[in-house]
């Protein structure tokens, strides 16, 4: 009963990390007629969006009591929502292993092999092209071997849309808007941020944005080199969302994206975020968005930190890029 409750009194002052974060107007509009406004979640205690859901679903499971005092949590992770696991598993003084593969960022792979005592890195692609089957399997293996283990499971778990409902999606929705494009990966975010937005503003149209080569919505599965958008299967949490539309991005517009998010408006952001700007500039491309310019918000999900050795990398942009023309010549040909 000790032990019990010493786990939730470290759980009371965990939740101090989560705090509503800031959204600022951007001053140079992606286009005319459009006020574009910035949700700065790299403003987390823990440095991402994932941060959220993460001691929400941790939360949820010691109130349950499916997490324990020696309860070792096993979770699938591209790079942010375990870092976030990380972090609360050491407050909460648990183990935690991340199960990672080839595409985490170094930063994030070093930041994880920091604080965890055990990290198990995947390399076999699934069939997909993907790693993420690879890792789930490898996440049940674990299951079995460390036999007290607590398997978050991000993309199924309806703490990560619970989460979304009541922390992002409540602070989304004190601005007025007529648009909110939100990156998609284990669903839970547009899922919650989406019922929230949706209740307080019917009128609101929630735009999905995705990863070329991701099969969340049904597309052709190919390999993609950037962590946190995107998925090698469908995830239940897609579900539970309200979409109005969906925009697919290639990876290369989302690299190009984030440097113009660094030069144009002081935005250091990592890969999804770009995304998702990028999908804004596709959306209302050639649009006319009526006579009042329209209200849009994106969230800068994390900081782009982890993606110097990609993103940020001209050499690497280039061979990024180069690759996709090869691809494109050999669909052609």
């Amino acid at each position: 009963m000790e032990d019990r409750q010493g786990l939730l009194d470290r759980l009371f002052r965990a939740q101090n990390i989560i705090r509503p974060t800031p959204i600022v107007r951007l001053e140079e509009p992606v286009s005319d007629g459009l006020d574009i406004y910035a949700k700065l979640e790299y403003s987390n205690g823990i440095g991402s969006i994932k941060d959220r859901p993460a001691l929400w679903i941790l939360k949820e499971a010691i109130e349950r009591g499916d997490i324990g005092p020696h309860t070792t949590v096993i979770e699938s992770s591209s790079g942010n929502f375990a870092c976030a696991v990380a972090v609360c598993c050491r407050m909460l003084e648990i183990d935690f292993v991340p199960v990672i593969d080839p595409n985490i960022s170094s930063h994030y792979e070093q930041t994880l092999r920091g604080m965890c005592a055990d990290v198990v890195k995947v390399t076999e692609r699934d069939d997909t092209g993907g790693f993420l089957k690879t890792r789930l399997r490898k996440v049940q293996e674990l299951i079995a071997l460390y036999g007290d283990a607590y398997w978050p499971n991000q993309y199924e778990n309806l703490g990560a849309v619970a989460a979304h409902y009541h922390l992002t999606g409540a602070e989304i929705a004190q601005v007025p808007l007529d648009y909110v494009f939100v990156g998609v990966s284990t669903g839970g975010t547009i899922a919650g941020v989406s019922q929230r937005l949706k209740r307080e503003n019917p009128n609101v149209r929630v735009i999905a944005v995705d990863a070329e080569g991701s099969v969340i919505f049904g597309g052709a599965p190919k390999r993609r080199h950037l962590p946190g958008l995107g998925s090698s299967i469908s995830p239940g949490l897609v579900g539970q969302a309200e979409i109005d539309d969906v925009v697919m991005v290639p990876e290369i517009d989302a690299v190009r994206a984030c440097q113009e998010l660094l030069d144009r408006h002081r935005l250091f952001v990592g890969a999804s975020t770009g995304s998702v700007y990028s999908a804004i500039q596709r959306y209302f491309s050639g649009r006319s968005s009526g006579s009042a310019p329209a209200r849009v918000l994106f969230m800068c999900c994390d900081r782009g930190s982890a993606y110097l050795d990609t993103v940020f990398d001209p050499n690497w942009a280039a061979w990024r890029e180069a690759a996709d023309l090869q691809d494109a010549e050999a669909m052609c040909g």
